[in-house]
């Protein structure tokens, strides 16, 4: 890997984040709350002197113009390595709050990751710490990469590796033939989308400034809430079933979406067969849970499927909004609520997890493979809306898929041994590497995961930021090649 290029890009990133570190001086300014300017400005001073820095250690790096000849390999790192310096430099601000260092990096990484797991216990701050939480979670929805290749010239070439760097799906979705085209079209969507909802949120009866911080984490599939007691806190029927909806949007291609949105016709999203599985799951569980909370919990037909609707998308997205404590429901209800998770959303996205594509992808190749055994013979090819998918990238699905469930396996152990408590273990480990939020038990939608061990939480910043890099850039740092230099 070429030293300039790494740096080149790395530098450019920490000089556009130190701009975006002073988006919460205008909450600030507007809530003539001038003691929360020193939070930010630091932060910001201390992300552009890195990006100066780097570039001073290294001259060559300032004499590309663009890095249009960049390798697979300097994008995958490039990609990580912004990841993990956005969350450090985004813990700077919640130190200036007397957040412990730990309790600071895994808010910032759950942030910009869109987790939404908190650490927070009292939420007596003022509104640019709120606005800033959120925010970092509408920036990391579509990815900060993309935002950049989308507004920065120097990575108009070069943003094709990046772009898939940092949204490595089985297959290349794109629907422009620039690259550059589909980050800004993606963002245009995103911030539209974003707009529409906080227009809504307003007129349904929510604050202006919590409509603002929940429609930033609704459409990034993120789950911060000005409000302790998230969605529920509001007590508006009519405000849950509008979130809903944008959830439901947020984890659905933003691809899809888009030709939708062009072509004005909605049913083009059912012939999509990546969005017909993600409907139908969403429907059929749902129905499930909202059946139980009518038996069990005596909920009203309407409230039932409300909140059983709510949850499943929002944890099935990886949002993790409540519209309700679900830790009180059924354990037959959180059981159904805690597989959800595993799904994911669909690929090009704000959501988390496996994703459906993936999904949808092995039940063909399990199919074709039974198949098989009765007709050995038989040429099967994997089709997805009528295109041939390689067995390149079916083994890559079944190879991701199963390190996914691995690193769960692991991390579940190591979390149970170190909490003593398997339903933090197991909730925590997929609730984090899913991108999720929220778990059960202590950790639940109304719980902290402040009173963690302190290796729990770093154990669980490493699940966030695997999970939100989906897996590929982590296992590639693995090879000694990859960590050559020069």
């Amino acid at each position: 890997m070429r030293l300039s290029y790494l740096v080149n890009a790395l530098s450019t990133v920490m000089l556009y984040t130190a701009l975006v570190l002073l988006a919460p001086l205008v909450v600030a300014l507007l809530d003539k709350d001038i003691m929360s300017f020193t939070p930010y400005i630091s932060a910001s001073v201390i992300s552009a002197g890195i990006g100066i820095l780097m570039r001073k250690l290294v001259p060559d790096s300032t004499k590309l113009e663009n890095l249009n000849d960049i390798k697979k390999s300097e994008a995958l790192f490039i990609v990580a390595v912004s990841w993990v310096m956005f969350a450090l430099i985004g813990t700077i601000p919640y130190l200036f709050y007397n957040l412990p260092l730990i309790d600071a990096f895994f808010e910032s990484t759950s942030g910009i990751t869109t987790t939404g797991a908190t650490i927070l216990t009292s939420f007596d701050y003022p509104k640019a710490f709120f606005f800033w939480r959120s925010f970092t979670q509408w920036l990391g929805g579509l990815g900060i990469i993309v935002l950049f290749i989308a507004i920065l010239p120097q990575f108009a070439v070069a943003g094709r590796q990046m772009f898939f760097a940092e949204a490595p799906g089985p297959t290349e979705n794109k629907f422009t033939p620039r690259v550059r085209n589909t980050a800004s079209t993606l963002w245009k969507l995103y911030f539209g989308l974003t707009v529409l909802l906080v227009v809504l949120l307003k007129v349904l009866g929510m604050p202006i400034f919590d409509a603002v911080c929940n429609a930033l984490s609704t459409l990034s599939a993120g789950g911060f809430s000005p409000n302790p007691e998230s969605i529920m806190g509001y007590h508006l029927p009519h405000v849950t079933s509008v979130i809903l909806l944008f959830m439901f949007l947020a984890g659905a291609s933003f691809n899809l979406q888009y030709e939708v949105f062009e072509k004005r016709n909605p049913l083009l999203l059912f012939k999509s067969s990546e969005f017909r599985m993600y409907f139908y799951i969403v429907v059929g569980m749902s129905l499930c849970i909202s059946f139980m909370l009518v038996h069990f919990h005596d909920y009203n037909t309407l409230a039932s499927l409300r909140h059983a609707f709510f949850q499943v998308v929002s944890l099935m997205t990886s949002t993790g909004f409540a519209s309700v404590d679900f830790n009180g429901w059924t354990y037959s209800a959180q059981i159904l609520l805690f597989i959800v998770m595993f799904f994911g959303s669909c690929a090009s996205s704000a959501g988390g997890g496996i994703k459906m594509t993936r999904w949808l992808l092995i039940l063909k190749n399990m199919k074709n493979e039974i198949i098989k055994i009765l007709h050995p013979n038989a040429v099967l090819p994997v089709k997805i809306d009528g295109v041939k998918v390689s067995q390149d990238v079916i083994r890559q699905v079944v190879i991701f898929v199963f390190f996914y469930f691995f690193i769960f396996g692991v991390t579940a152990t190591m979390l149970t041994l170190l909490e003593q408590n398997h339903t933090i273990g197991l909730t925590s480990a997929i609730t984090s590497l899913g991108n999720v939020g929220p778990g059960f038990g202590a950790i639940g939608p109304m719980g902290s995961f402040n009173h963690l061990h302190v290796v729990s939480k770093i154990i669980i910043i490493f699940n966030m930021l695997v999970g939100r890099l989906e897996l590929i850039p982590f296992l590639v740092m693995f090879q000694k090649d990859f960590w050559t230099f020069k």
